[in-house]
Parts: structure tokens; C-alpha cells; sequence
């Protein structure tokens, strides 16, 4: 491997940047340096050729937000109990659905409506629900007759909490009857959470604080998406 260096690489990198994306060409730049990394600490390599190597800056991706119409027409395909009380509080929480996975029954504070969650880095942030929310939660824990302590828990036998793969597919599920035509995921009800609190006027640092984004940047993409729908509108109407 001594006769690789930077430049060759470069041109190999740049070759494979022809016919890949810019995150794929991302992503074989990290094995590449990855492979010569563990080549130069094993000594089989006396440099490191792919140390100064750079990855492409990626452009931000627009969050696929849905319009109030979709969640109202996901909101009337919602079946059971379960569906209902699961769908109602990812949508009014725009919790992250590996977040809402780990919740327990007690995490649950009916009084206030509000709810502890485990975010990012083991991060604690208060999360709020609103009264659609806490009607479905209170009749979806009241209907069940198991024993597990956590919030959501599978829709067969044996009764257990409901994984990620599950959440997915149940919301999957959901979208299929809604007839929306566009692909749906769980992560869009907290995009659609967020650009919604956005155009109702609410102040992006209080959403930052309610997603549990440690940078304001991360908020204002939200910010921007709005701007562009009320810009789409102003087209549509004016």
C-alpha cells in the first residue's frame, strides 16, 4: 500500500465523485481513511496518504413536513385505541421515536399534561401533550389489562414495548389508510409539529427547547421552511 499517496487518492476520489452522491462520496472517503488509518497504526503503511483527505459539504436537507389536512386525514385512519392514543402523542409532543420507546406509564403527568423524555446524550427535557392527546392516553392505559410498566406496548401477544421497527410500521400503517400520496415516516410528525408551532407564531427558542436541540441552527431550518410556505401561499392566493 506504500505506493498509494494524497494525490492518488484525490484522483480515485474524484473519479468515484462522476457517479455517486455527494453523501455517498462521503461515506467511501471515510472508509478509505478508515482502511489507511489502521494501515499506518499497524505499520504495514509508513504515512498516512488519506489524513488530509476532506469529505463534500453536504447541502441541508429540508425536513418533509406534513400539512394540517394530511395529519387531520392520518388522524381519521387511526382504528384503535392504541393507533389513536399513539399517533395523537407523537404528533402533540414531537417527541423523536426513540424517545417516545423508552417512556414508562409514570413518565406520564396527567396533571400538567407534560412528560419527562430521555433525549439526545441522556439529555432530560419537559415535553407537553395536549387534551386530544390526554383523552386517547388516558383511555388507551385504562382499556389495557397487562402489567408492563411501559407507555406503549405491542398490539399482539406477548405483550411487550413496542420497538422502534414497531412504532414505524404502525404509523406505516396508519398513512396506507389515510391514502396520502407520499411517503410517511414517524419522524415527519415531529417536523410537521415543529413547522406547524412555527406558523401559529410560536418563538423558535421555546421550540428549540421543546425539540431538544442543543443548536438554534437546527431550529431555524424550520424557520426557513415556514417562510417558504407562506411564500407558496402568497402564490397561490394572490
Amino acid at each position: 500500500m506504500n505506493e498509494f499517496n494524497t494525490d492518488r487518492l484525490k484522483e480515485y476520489l474524484i473519479r468515484s465523485g462522476d457517479h455517486l452522491k455527494p453523501s455517498s462520496l462521503g461515506h467511501r472517503i471515510r472508509c478509505v481513511k478508515s482502511l489507511f488509518r489502521w494501515s499506518h497504526e499497524e505499520g504495514y503503511t509508513l504515512k498516512n496518504p488519506a489524513a488530509k483527505l476532506k469529505e463534500p459539504k453536504l447541502g441541508k436537507r429540508i425536513p418533509k413536513f406534513l400539512s394540517e389536512v394530511e395529519i387531520e386525514h392520518l388522524r381519521e385512519a387511526c382504528q384503535t385505541t392504541m393507533e389513536k392514543a399513539l399517533f395523537e402523542f407523537m404528533y402533540s409532543t414531537g417527541c423523536r421515536i426513540g424517545e417516545v420507546v423508552k417512556l414508562n406509564r409514570e413518565d406520564i403527568d396527567f396533571q400538567s399534561n407534560s412528560v419527562i423524555v430521555q433525549g439526545k446524550g441522556d439529555k432530560e427535557r419537559e415535553v407537553y401533550f395536549n387534551t386530544r392527546c390526554s383523552i386517547w392516553l388516558k383511555r388507551y392505559l385504562d382499556e389495557r389489562e397487562d402489567r408492563e410498566p411501559c407507555l406503549f406496548i405491542t398490539d399482539r401477544r406477548p405483550k411487550r414495548r413496542m420497538s422502534i421497527d414497531n412504532l414505524r410500521y404502525i404509523i406505516k400503517r396508519i398513512s396506507n389508510r389515510a391514502s396520502i400520496k407520499k411517503s410517511i415516516h414517524p419522524h415527519q410528525l415531529r417536523h410537521s409539529y415543529a413547522t406547524h408551532m412555527i406558523n401559529n407564531g410560536a418563538p423558535i427558542d421555546v421550540i428549540q427547547s421543546l425539540l431538544g436541540h442543543e443548536k438554534s441552527e437546527t431550529t431555524k431550518i424550520y424557520a426557513q421552511l415556514s417562510g417558504k410556505l407562506r411564500q407558496d401561499l402568497y402564490s397561490k392566493y394572490f
